[in-house]
């Protein structure tokens, strides 16, 4: 294969692995408070559907839109939606002590429901499908680095041809492991997701902790939404499912991280990497599997290639559930709500 295929497999790599970065990171740190949150996919739709409807709103009909204001609203926008999913699952698990299960695929479906309600409603102020188009935000955040993008081979189109949300990504990443392990917060914060009555009892706030890591947690994977509809797919709206179908694989990702959110650099990448395979895999070898195989046609090896990292998630599940040390495993709280006056 080509050097300009490889280059052209990593770079989509890390921008599709840049989604569900966002969105594992910010899992892993809200179930290290002890909360199981199945509404990733829920908040990054109402983090996508916020930043498009921010930046719509101020760029239609304005020709003299600024794109970094347009950006920033759109951040604004998408920071807030997520907030407010965040908000509403503290309450419904902390609060109310609902079902975390049943709460966080609740969220899933109303932000997948709103989103795509807002979204066909933009379409169609916008005239039409495809005919809407956020393109100041969108370029804003899509901007690469002016000379390293371009002057340092295929090197600089690896490392510095994405937009900023891709390196805010793994800075956040960063911090995040950086917290969790290196100071007091993220002590308390690992203490309340293992044991909050113990927690409890060393006078740590534990309802507080899982308020604020949550809706933490919940921003960060509405980032990853903003950055689905902004950079991923250009600044318009996909109503196909694909958001939904990448939170999952978030979720997912935090069970391969074994909760560190500095695995999940690596493991978000790797499963780019194997969710674009079939654009990159050579004609004659696809052709040559298909007939051992005793397909019709390429096409159906393209089908095959595209389950790929969902059989690496199956893999990975089953791989993680035979380790056996204890600092590899879920928080010991994990999904289980707290009652005070139990303690």
């Amino acid at each position: 294969m080509a050097m300009t295929s490889w280059v052209a497999w990593i770079v989509a790599a890390i921008t599709f692995g840049t989604i569900i970065m966002y969105g594992s990171v910010g899992e892993i740190l809200t179930e290290k408070a002890g909360n199981l949150n199945l509404g990733v996919p829920g908040i990054m739709y109402l983090g996508a559907i916020g930043s498009l409807a921010g930046a719509f709103f101020y760029e239609n009909g304005n020709p003299e839109a600024i794109p970094l204001v347009s950006a920033l609203i759109a951040l604004a926008c998408a920071l807030a939606a997520s907030l407010l999913g965040g908000l509403l699952y503290s309450l419904m698990t902390v609060t109310l002590r609902a079902n975390q299960n049943v709460t966080g695929l609740t969220l899933t479906i109303l932000g997948g429901g709103i989103a795509n309600f807002f979204g066909g409603s933009l379409v169609k102020l916008s005239g039409g499908v495809g005919q809407i188009s956020v393109a100041a935000a969108s370029s804003a955040i899509r901007a690469q680095i002016p000379v390293l993008s371009s002057g340092l081979g295929f090197v600089g189109k690896i490392l510095f041809s994405h937009g900023l949300l891709t390196y805010v990504a793994v800075v956040i990443a960063l911090a995040a492991h950086f917290v969790l392990n290196k100071t007091r917060i993220g002590l308390n914060l690992r203490a309340v997701g293992e044991n909050p009555s113990t927690a409890d009892a060393a006078g740590i706030n534990v309802t507080r902790y899982k308020y604020v890591t949550t809706c933490i947690g919940a921003m960060i994977e509405g980032l990853g939404g903003m950055y689905y509809v902004m950079d991923y797919v250009k600044g318009t709206w996909d109503a196909g499912g694909s958001l939904e179908a990448l939170g999952w694989l978030a979720v997912a990702l935090v069970i391969f991280t074994s909760w560190k959110p500095r695995n999940a650099i690596y493991g978000a990448y790797l499963f780019g990497f194997c969710y674009w395979v079939y654009l990159y895999i050579p004609s004659g070898l696809s052709a040559q599997l298909a007939k051992m195989l005793g397909a019709a046609n390429i096409t159906y090896m393209q089908n095959l290639y595209r389950m790929i990292p969902y059989l690496v998630t199956i893999v990975v599940l089953v791989f993680v559930s035979k380790r056996k040390k204890r600092e590899n495993q879920n928080p010991a709280s994990l999904g289980i709500s707290y009652f005070r006056e139990e303690r």
